[in-house]
Order: C-alpha cells, then structure tokens, then sequence
C-alpha cells in the first residue's frame, strides 16, 4: 500500500494457531492507511499458509530462516516503508482505534519518538485475567525510571523509524532486546505511555517468555551489567542464550506459564480459587520450585493480608 502511513511490523514463528485473530484485529483498525509487515522467522508449521489465506493488499509477508525476534525486528525494520512503526505481536489482539489514537498524538506531538499504552492481558484461550496500567505515564516519568525496570510493553509502541533505525535491536540481548532499545533511545526524543489498555496480550505456553524471577543469578548478572551499559558483546549474548535454551523445555516453559497465571489471579485480579488451580498445574509439572509451594499457601490467606504483601513485595523491588 503507497499511501501507507504506519507500518505494523508482527514477526511470527509457529504462531499458526493465533496469527489469523491478530491480522483481523489489524485490518479491521479504524485508521487504514497501513501496511502490515509479517516477518515469518523460519516457522515450520502453518503459520505462512494462514498469513497467504488474507487477500488484502496491506500485508507483505517477509520469509527469513529462524534468527531470532531481535533480527527479525530488524529485518522488518530495513523493508518498512513508513516513518511509524507500530509494535505487534502474533498472538495479540489490537483495540480497534489503537493505530489511530498513537498515530494523532505523535503527530501532535512530534517531540515524541516512542509511544506505548496500557493492556489487558489474556490466558492461552483468550479468558481476561488482568488489565496491566502503566507505572510510570509522562516523559519525565519515564526519564527518571531506574534502568533496570522495562517502562513499555514492547508490542504496544508506536515509534519514528529513523531513530530506532540507528541502534536497531540487539541480537544480543536476548529476551530483552527492547529494553535495551529504550534506554539507548532516552536522550534522542521524549517518551510516552498512554495510560488506557489498547490492545491484548495473550500468554500461551507456546509463546512465553520465561518468567525472569526463575532465570539464574548468572544470567541477571549479565542482563543487568548490559543494561547499565548500554551494550552486550556476542560472547555474552552467547552465554545468555545457552541458559536460555537450558530451559527453554516445553515442560518447563508450561511451568512457568501456570506459575505466572497463578501469581496474576492472585496479586492483580483477586481470584483465589484460580490462583490455585493454575498453581497446582505449575507444581506438578515443576515440583521442585519451593516458591510456588508458597505462593499456593499464601492463596488460602484473607485478602486484605495478600494485598498488603503484595504491595510490600512491588515497594521493595
């Protein structure tokens, strides 16, 4: 599409099952004049027959081998053809005015380079479970936000390309790529989080990021020694991705699914009895996690006494 304005970039891999629900919920935004870019990192099931299966003119599909979702970003990156790039990930589902309010205020506020929102986050078959609101909101919010703490979710901004363009994302930085980003992006232009929900995030077992809180001290050492320069070598990166794929097993990853469900009933959108039933699963498939023990026990406490730890628990972090 020549007239596009925004260009939604969306890597994928295996993400067959989704991906149709999310290209909906793009075409059927209000502003149209997009192109959606779909970089298909080397899936092998039938994620690109279900992308091909739409007859719409906006979507470009990008084939590449599996690389990884930092270069697939970037691959994505060097075919767009706009100046905005909007965020979004397969198994998502885009509010039906999400392009359309990001793009207006970038536009009315052309200091801005990065632009997030809220949203609301969905178990594996699309249930609510809670909606996330952005902790910090203005600018100066976000200027001031410690290092170490991510001030976006990744797949609701909208950026300019031509600064994101000039550091592209890290290859290295494994599972944090985007914070990274931002905190190399902070001095080149003002920030924003738009405190409404404008889209959903979906958690899957399939597609989840392991919980950090279970990766190894080793591996929070170097995550955090890079973000507080700013840079990760390829050696580092290496040595990330070794205990990454370490525990990258489906049994574990289902785990840690369950456990984040459980943690997310219970601390953001009290439901006790769910909290338990999603901790029992993560158990007996992770039996060995004395903190998930804990947490089914703490489930059976009043909840004014789980709030108040809670609140204690986000104010130490």
């Amino acid at each position: 599409m020549h007239d596009a304005k925004i260009t939604v970039l969306m890597p994928c891999y295996n993400a067959a099952d989704y991906i149709a629900d999310a290209i909906r919920s793009v075409l059927g935004q209000t502003f149209r004049n997009f192109e959606l870019l779909i970089v298909n990192d080397g899936s092998n099931d039938d994620t690109a027959e279900r992308v091909r299966s739409f007859n719409d003119d906006r979507i470009i599909l990008i084939e590449q081998p599996q690389l990884g979702i930092a270069a697939a970003l970037n691959n994505g990156l060097k075919h767009a053809r706009t100046d905005y790039i909007a965020r979004f990930d397969a198994d998502d589902i885009c509010f039906a005015d999400r392009l359309e309010k990001q793009y207006l205020f970038m536009l009315k506020n052309t200091e801005y380079i990065v632009v997030g929102t809220g949203a609301d986050y969905i178990d594996d078959c699309g249930n609510f479970i809670f909606t996330h609101f952005p902790k910090v909101v203005t600018n100066a919010e976000i200027q001031q936000l410690a290092w170490y703490r991510c001030p976006f979710i990744h797949a609701s901004v909208m950026f300019k390309k031509i600064p994101v363009m000039e550091y592209g994302y890290n290859t290295n930085a494994h599972s944090f790529e985007d914070h990274l980003l931002w905190l190399q992006l902070k001095l080149r232009g003002k920030m924003y989080n738009m405190p409404e929900p404008l889209l959903s995030v979906r958690l899957n077992p399939r597609s989840f990021t392991m919980d950090e809180r279970k990766r190894s001290r080793m591996f929070h050492e170097i995550k955090y020694k890079a973000l507080q320069k700013k840079y990760i070598s390829k050696h580092d990166g290496d040595r990330l991705l070794a205990m990454i794929n370490l525990q990258n097993k489906s049994k574990s990853k289902e785990g840690a699914y369950y456990s984040l469900l459980a943690k997310k009933f219970l601390w953001n959108n009290y439901d006790p009895s769910r909290a338990r039933s999603n901790m029992k699963k993560a158990i007996m498939l992770n039996s060995f996690d004395i903190k998930d023990y804990l947490l089914y026990m703490i489930s059976y406490l009043p909840e004014n006494v789980i709030n108040n730890l809670y609140a204690k628990f986000v104010s130490a972090k």
